[in-house]
């Protein structure tokens, strides 16, 4: 067998059934990408004979004697990128970058034809971060990136470090490595939602050729633990075993099998004999809550720290401001009803996985998916009593998190292999894995009611909220909290009630998903408003106006002010201004003819990160060559933090971005960072970065003006220099000066997360329905984010353009599926639908002109708030065309239809409707 690839002959002989995918990363071409196993993503695709496959699903024995070229060969021999390299790096037409070398070999082999139909051309790869319109801009040519200039970085168009390597191919994600003596790890999981393990027999597995051992709860540590990362890990219910004895929804691991070969591990696993003995499964989290039905939980309150075991509520929350009641007896209008939530699947393209060794001094060595590698190794610490000294967590470049990696799900098992093998073992989950050995989004029922006055003003406000965490509590009880606080702020009422249950139930865990809560509860409240505005006879967009909070006012909940929560700038006013504008100027896609037409409204508030403190710390650095080093724990996920950082950095440090170098993500050459997640990656870690680069410049001036005996005042750094008075000092010549005296040129800086802020967002649609099929067509959607200073406009502009879209997927048609015997039925893309390029449109994205006094520079956070405000602006749109009130997502096609159908309204044609409730 030979094969050309790139250039280069390769002359070993393929395995029976192996993909052309797995043939060329294992000889090293890790450009091509494994997202999906299936053909849905286009991550793998190559070239074979200059025509685009899926290598995933192209036999590796059939490209014998052809000619393959993968993103590695797109450039010329001598390093000159390909033409469309280039344009994806002129627009950064990506985010995390997982799947950027798909798009580029998609879109090389389209001819002029295809090119001017990107919908059809694209509709065999995904993305997950982008929303699309970066890509699309890429294609047609559109420059986004400025050049860097030495110290005017902030609030400019720069490019991420990182993007040379993402366009070649070059850019190391976690199994983008070759590791000697590499073993495979696979899992053997629960067909059973609640089941006691009474026996298991591995003796026949153990007999397959290759494998080396099989792991049961037998050889798990007896200490329970979460899998959520938190900086306070006492905040998470301690439920969860590496491999436990009882398990609790179907999918949870029951036994790990190590082998030479994934081939030999996954037949082990199927040779493994287990009896269970099969217990009754509550998989409804109100009938969890009722007498008599099955704990999934029966552990001691205090110690695993849940709420109440025998109810299977993890965590639950009850206040009251004011009086409810009598705020709604005074009320002239009160309104209440019940809207539902579905499961979401984070669909990060890179799915879960580490790898893992035992290095040259003699240390456990994880390189892991993660967005949290210091509380990883915290929690590997704890759970196998290492010293931290003993253990190293390296989080690569990572292929997507959307909160789906705040957790620990794979380093654990992975590390008690290690430990007890002492070889390099590497679990990598299939997408099949993801959707039911992960986490989604929490499914949530919210009860609201709410009462106003004639004249639009609050009254009451009373939320019932159910959220339904699964087998294991992990995320639940915070989020759970979340979900109640911002969604309930926003809004000035006088009274105001809440009950709040996170419960367990036999199903797939929920964990932390964009939006922590905020969006679930948000929908309900921004639903209700809307409706209470329409049967007073008000406009949605001035009822909610007249009860928004105002600068300086205390943000109220049920739950309590939290002290250290502040509106440090206000731009929400700022907000409704451009949807006001959005909605008296015409634009956006015309309406098919006898379609109804609709617009709708919802705004946000967020807080700017976690409550109890999230940590970071950054070293920054003068090298040798008058250059910088910056050392942040901030992992990087397609968030952009790292581009920022050195933004921050560089205008600091009066020099350009290009010649500040950044280290990152690993346990052993950065300082402790609590994570990437919450949206802290700008106003924490960047608040860290902006006061040591603050501090070295001004240990940089004060050495340069003891050296030169001049006045501090008298000298100033500039682009590798220090100037003064006569003359100019080059960065390279101070730095030998300091070090023949002993000085170096460091410094530290140090952020705990508090105080925080509030980020503010509201989003607009025009919509058009067709009642005959319950179609919905988007002719307009505009975004109006309250981000403070924005540091890189075009890469915010991405975060929100990518959240919208990620908003848009789990309002119109996500949905993790259980059946009746708690089994997840969507455990792929071709049955879970994610958004595709046709359809997400171009979101109009608006900034508004605030600096906040608590982040760095006046910048806030926008990566997880444009989620919040989508799904029920889109409900408030359906609502303004059709009369009909919808209460759940998703918003599909059949259940748009079918709600028609019973107000009356299916087949009839018109414009716009005059608003009805059902």
């Amino acid at each position: 067998m030979r094969i050309e690839v790139n250039g280069r002959p390769h002359e070993e002989e393929s395995r029976p059934g192996q993909c052309l995918r797995t043939y060329l990363r294992e000889r090293g071409w890790f450009g091509v990408k494994k997202g999906c196993d299936a053909g849905d993503c286009g991550a793998c695709t190559v070239h074979v004979d200059g025509e685009p496959v899926h290598s995933c699903l192209y036999p590796a024995f059939r490209a014998d004697g052809r000619t393959v070229t993968t993103v590695e060969g797109l450039a010329s021999p001598d390093g000159e990128l390909h033409p469309l390299q280039q344009r994806f790096l002129d627009a950064q037409g990506f985010q995390c970058g997982f799947c950027t070398a798909g798009y580029l070999m998609t879109t090389a082999a389209l001819d002029d034809d295809q090119l001017a139909d990107l919908p059809r051309a694209f509709k065999g790869n995904l993305c997950r971060c982008t929303g699309y319109r970066a890509i699309e801009d890429a294609v047609r040519g559109v420059r986004h990136v400025e050049a860097p200039s030495p110290g005017e970085s902030v609030g400019r168009n720069l490019p991420a470090p990182a993007g040379p390597q993402v366009v070649t191919g070059t850019a190391r994600y976690t199994f983008d490595i070759d590791v000697p003596g590499l073993l495979h790890m696979k899992l053997l999981r629960s067909p059973h939602a609640h089941a006691r393990i009474v026996a298991v027999d591995t003796t026949a597995a153990l007999r397959v050729p290759g494998v080396h051992a099989v792991f049961t709860h037998q050889d798990a540590p007896e200490r329970h633990f979460s899998t959520a990362r938190h900086e306070h890990p006492e905040e998470d219910p301690d439920d969860t075993r590496v491999l436990d004895d009882t398990v609790r929804f179907v999918g949870q691991r029951v036994a790990a099998v190590v082998a030479d070969s994934e081939a030999a591990a996954e037949e082990g696993c199927r040779r493994i004999e287990v009896t269970y003995d099969v217990l009754p499964a509550v998989l409804d989290p109100e009938a969890a809550m009722r007498p008599g039905a099955p704990v999934v939980h029966a552990k001691d309150a205090a110690t695993a720290r849940i709420a109440r075991p025998e109810a299977n509520v993890v965590g639950e929350a009850h206040g009251e401001i004011g009086d409810v009641e009598a705020g709604f007896a005074e009320a002239d209008v009160v309104y209440e009803d019940t809207y539902r939530t579905q499961r979401v699947q984070h669909a990060s393209l890179e799915t879960h996985g580490a790898v893992a060794w035992f290095d040259e001094d003699d240390r456990l060595t994880v390189r892991t998916s993660s967005q949290t590698p210091f509380l990883t190794r915290r929690a590997l610490c704890a759970l196998y009593d290492l010293p931290q000294e003993k253990v190293r967590v390296i989080a690569g470049r990572v292929g997507g998190g959307f909160g789906g990696k705040q957790e620990m799900l794979v380093e654990d098992i992975v590390a008690l292999a290690v430990l007890r093998l002492r070889r390099p073992v590497k679990l990598e989950y299939t997408r099949a894995e993801q959707f039911h050995g992960a986490t989604t989004r929490h499914p949530f029922t919210i009860g609201v009611k709410v009462g106003a006055r004639s004249d639009g003003t609050l009254t009451a406000l009373r939320l019932r909220v159910v959220a339904n965490t699964g087998a294991y509590g992990n995320h639940g009880p915070a989020v759970m909290f979340h979900s109640v606080g911002e969604s309930m702020a926003v809004y000035r009422a006088p009274n105001k009630k809440v009950d709040a249950y996170s419960v367990y139930t036999h199903t797939v865990p929920a964990g932390a998903f964009r939006g922590y809560g905020l969006g679930q509860v948000t929908f309900a409240v921004e639903s209700a408003f809307d409706e209470v505005a329409r049967r007073l006879g008000l406009d949605p967009l001035e009822f909610k106006a007249r009860n928004i909070i105002g600068p300086g006012e205390p943000m109220l909940t049920p739950g309590g002010h939290e002290e250290d929560l502040h509106i440090a700038s206000y731009g929400l006013d700022q907000c409704l201004a451009v949807v006001r504008r959005a909605q008296a100027e015409p634009g956006g896609e015309p309406a098919p003819e006898g379609w109804l037409v609709g617009e709708g409204t919802a705004l946000a508030m967020i807080a700017t990160g976690p409550p109890g403190g999230h940590i970071a710390d950054a070293r920054a650095a003068l090298l040798p060559d008058g250059t910088f080093d910056l050392a942040v724990g901030t992992a990087e996920f397609g968030n952009g933090t790292t581009t920022v950082h050195r933004q921050i950095a560089a205008g600091e440090l009066a020099t350009t971005v290009d010649r500040i170098a950044v280290r990152q993500s690993d346990t052993d050459v950065v300082r402790h960072d609590t994570g990437a997640f919450a949206s802290t990656g700008t106003v924490v870690a960047g608040k860290a970065t902006l006061r040591a680069s603050r501090a070295l410049a001004d240990m940089l001036l004060d050495f340069a003006a003891a050296h030169l005996r001049v006045p501090r005042a008298e000298c100033r750094l500039v682009e590798e220099a220090v100037t003064h008075p006569g003359g100019r000092l080059a960065l390279k010549e101070l730095y030998v000066t300091a070090r023949a005296v002993g000085v170096e040129f460091a410094a530290e800086g140090h952020f705990g997360g508090t105080p925080r802020s509030v980020a503010f967002n509201a989003q607009w649609f025009r919509l058009a329905v067709d009642p005959g099929t319950g179609e919905i067509r988007i002719l307009r959607s505009v975004h109006a984010a309250d981000a403070g200073k924005v540091m890189n406009p075009m890469q915010c502009r991405g975060q929100v353009e990518g959240g919208v879209a990620q908003a848009l997927g789990a309002t119109l048609f996500e949905n993790v599926r259980v059946d009746g015997h708690g089994e997840v039925e969507t455990a792929a893309f071709r049955r879970y639908r994610l958004p595709q390029f046709a359809d997400v449109p171009r979101t109009e994205v608006h900034f508004m002109e605030t600096a906040d006094a608590i982040g760095p520079l006046g910048a806030k956070s926008m990566s997880e708030s444009p989620f919040n405000p989508v799904a029920p602006a889109f409900a408030n749109a359906l609502r303004d065309a059709t009369g009909v009130r919808f209460t759940e997502v998703p918003l599909t096609r059949d259940r748009v239809w079918l709600g028609l159908r019973d107000a009356g309204m299916a087949d009839r044609r018109g414009g716009r409707r005059q608003p009805q409730a059902r």
